[in-house]
């Protein structure tokens, strides 16, 4: 799939897009995101930082640098957390999937770190699902 995507912040102040196609999408289950989203995992899509950009909101998008090597960013306005910046993985953006307001490439295709899963999120295995006519 080419094109592009675009999505938003809750209150719409930030407004993004990026160029498809993603380059992965995956549930994290770390800590760090877990508590950045005050949720049991979070879902995120990596994408071409050259194809990314902020359309709206630039004022209200604050970044916060989460550890030594990585910043998140949210909305100052609505607070919802947009995006995930890291030098682990220069050149890419991780963009909420929940934020993203149009149809992507791809569904969620793994989990990372799956072992700091919390107890009462269900183990399960990313499969494909069968199509319904």
């Amino acid at each position: 799939m080419k094109g592009k995507a675009s999505g938003s912040c809750l209150c719409g102040n930030v407004q993004f897009e990026f160029a498809l196609p993603t380059k992965w999408c995956s549930h994290c289950h770390c800590s760090l995101c877990r508590r950045a989203h005050g949720a049991g995992f979070v879902t995120w899509v990596g994408v071409d930082a050259k194809g990314f950009s902020i359309k709206t909101g630039e004022t209200q998008l604050h970044r916060y640098r989460s550890s030594h090597e990585a910043f998140r960013s949210f909305c100052s306005s609505c607070g919802s957390t947009l995006f995930f910046e890291s030098q682990k993985w220069p050149g890419e953006v991780h963009v909420v999937l929940a934020n993203i307001a149009t149809p992507i490439d791809r569904e969620p295709e793994s989990h990372a770190h799956p072992d700091d899963r919390v107890g009462w999120i269900p183990d399960w295995d990313i499969a494909p699902r069968p199509k319904v006519h």
